[in-house]
């Protein structure tokens, strides 16, 4: 096996491989300065088909994952240069559909809810199983198919725009709309709009809400959907400061008003 070595950015071993067919390949950007999680999780994934660049800190991820394809972005918190955090804030700055996994440390809530308040669509807390991570960023990588599908002449015959009222919600573009101005969604926060507007007025349980953004199959806390809930409705108040359209019912859920 060929030694692993961690310049700022990794070649992948599987770009190589595939030469031209490496656009067809899921492109992982791992971002974190421990050098036996870079290792560990590296080689799994590459081992499971995967691209992977490395990165050891903040800013060099920063430059590499803007200018290179990527497909998804597991990030740590703590790295020299530049945080998880800030990285975090930087990436959507300039892509808000780019799927992103944020690690935190298992005595880190604020972390995790910081991250999820920056546009983070998951997290996992240290230690993990890399498999678990492996399962998460399919699970991801899947949601984002579905909801990023390529405008192509089959998925234009089968996508829709759904529209309620002054919202429109376009699955084939991954583009919301509110009376004509866009709201830019991660992913997750998309997934979670759709679910609420299908049916207004219909109250959505948290467990419902968890079920329609991350699948059955992942679990994550009720805390992380209404961590979602406000970052969205944030959105919403840039383009229209009296959207009021997500309602809170304590104990119960939310429900899209139209």
């Amino acid at each position: 096996m060929k030694k692993t070595t961690f310049p700022p950015v990794v070649p992948s071993h599987t770009e190589e491989k595939h030469g031209s067919k490496a656009q067809q390949v899921p492109v992982i950007a791992l971002v974190d300065d421990d050098r036996n999680i870079l290792t560990s999780v590296q080689m799994t994934l590459e081992a499971e088909g995967f691209t992977v660049h490395v990165y050891t800190d903040g800013e060099s991820a920063l430059q590499g994952i803007l200018s290179r394809s990527t497909s998804l972005a597991v990030l740590d918190v703590k790295m020299p240069r530049m945080d998880g955090m800030e990285l975090l804030r930087r990436l959507r700055m300039r892509s808000s559909s780019l799927p992103v996994i944020f690690l935190t440390s298992k005595d880190e809530e604020m972390d995790q809810l910081m991250g999820l308040r920056l546009g983070a669509d998951d997290y996992i807390t240290k230690p993990f199983s890399v498999r678990l991570l492996v399962e998460r960023i399919r699970a991801l990588l899947r949601r984002h198919e579905v909801s990023q599908a390529e405008i192509t002449g089959e998925a234009g015959a089968s996508s829709s725009i759904l529209v309620r009222g002054a919202l429109a919600l376009d699955e084939a573009r991954h583009q919301c709309l509110w009376d004509g101005q866009e709201v830019a969604l991660t992913v997750t926060e998309f997934l979670l709009v759709k679910a609420l507007v299908v049916r207004p007025g219909l109250v959505k349980s948290r467990d419902q809400l968890i079920d329609a953004a991350y699948g059955d199959s992942i679990y994550v806390d009720d805390r992380t959907i209404d961590s979602h809930i406000k970052r969205v409705r944030k959105k919403f108040r840039r383009v229209d400061e009296c959207f009021n359209h997500i309602e809170t019912l304590y104990g119960v859920g939310y429900r899209y008003r139209e």
